[in-house]
């Protein structure tokens, strides 16, 4: 990546706006989204948009003389007048201050990009291409418009109003387990079909609780990459992979197939299986939901038979998943 993207905090921060036309009008409706303060830079005539968010209080306007002073502190400046050169000639001043700076139009002259936007808002999807392929962007967005609920966004506040509640009252994992059951069971279901009440309530009663309601999870998974590649793994593999707190894995031939784990997931690279067999016997016995990683048909292992037979004796919930090999 030549750029890293990040969520920067903006409350109480200023994001200034060079322009009075469309494109800095633009720019200032992304910017509301925020809780910066914007601050409009224009002499002359205005767009009606900008003169009625200005009015309203909404943004301030400074008039005059362009001055490194303006970007001093800023969170974040736009450059938007229209005009090429005068862009060019702000970015400079702007730069002097050290601001981070956007020029419409130009990429050479940009610091940092905006991105194509789904806002379900606390949930905020950005899709990025570096500038380089801006309508491939309004159309990955197109898609998760449709995928996201439309009210999910109140599903994830209502999860934060309660999360000091379930910190109180449940462990880790039986935090996470909630928070799983929350998003991908009933709750997200009776939230997004308008039963909005009846989800809190279940949310609430389960941390009362002491917890979700049981998941059918195992304790122990071997999830076989298939022919080594990510392309060849199934989706309750990566489903797995979500759901671990320890993966343990032999040198693979395409380490990115370890992307799709989750990201605080606890990764021990191992030789020896039977290394790993009382490795995982330790982690799911102290309660961990353990991924073993192998490129072996998980059907016919006898690692996987002799690891279930041990697993069956400790109560301990196994299963495999198998890959995609290549046929021939």
């Amino acid at each position: 990546m030549k750029t890293f993207p990040m969520f920067l905090k903006m409350t109480g921060r200023r994001i200034v706006i060079v322009g009075g036309g469309e494109q800095a009008a633009q720019k200032c409706r992304l910017a509301l989204k925020t809780e910066a303060q914007i601050v409009i830079v224009h002499t002359g005539e205005i767009d009606a948009e900008l003169a009625d968010i200005i009015d309203e209080g909404r943004a301030e306007r400074i008039t005059g003389e362009i001055t490194p002073e303006i970007f001093a502190g800023s969170a974040l400046v736009f450059v938007a007048t229209g005009d090429e050169e005068t862009d060019a000639n702000i970015h400079g001043v702007a730069k002097s201050v050290g601001a981070t700076v956007n020029v419409v139009d130009q990429p050479d002259l940009c610091d940092a990009f905006t991105p194509s936007i789904v806002d379900r808002d606390p949930v905020v999807v950005a899709i990025g291409t570096e500038g380089t392929a801006p309508v491939l962007a309004r159309q990955i967005k197109t898609r998760m418009e449709e995928i996201l609920e439309p009210n999910l966004g109140g599903l994830a506040a209502l999860a934060g109003r309660l999360r000091n509640s379930a910190e109180q009252n449940l462990g880790p994992i039986k935090r996470r387990d909630l928070w799983r059951w929350v998003f991908s069971a009933s709750p997200r279901a009776d939230f997004t079909s308008g039963r909005e009440r009846p989800a809190a309530l279940a949310i609430k009663e389960a941390i009362a609780n002491g917890g979700a309601p049981t998941e059918d999870l195992p304790g122990v998974c071997v999830v076989s990459t298939g022919a080594d590649t990510r392309d060849m793994m199934t989706l309750r593999a990566v489903k797995r992979m979500q759901e671990a707190d320890a993966i343990y894995f032999a040198p693979l031939k395409d380490m990115t197939v370890l992307e799709l784990a989750r990201r605080d997931a606890e990764r021990v690279e191992t030789i020896e299986s039977n290394e790993v067999f009382q490795q995982l016997f330790d982690s799911a016995q102290a309660g961990k939901r353990v991924v073993w990683l192998t490129n072996a048909d998980t059907e016919a292992s006898t690692f996987c038979k002799e690891l279930a037979a041990e697993c069956s004796a400790a109560n301990i919930r196994f299963e495999t998943v198998a890959g995609v090999f290549p046929s021939g």
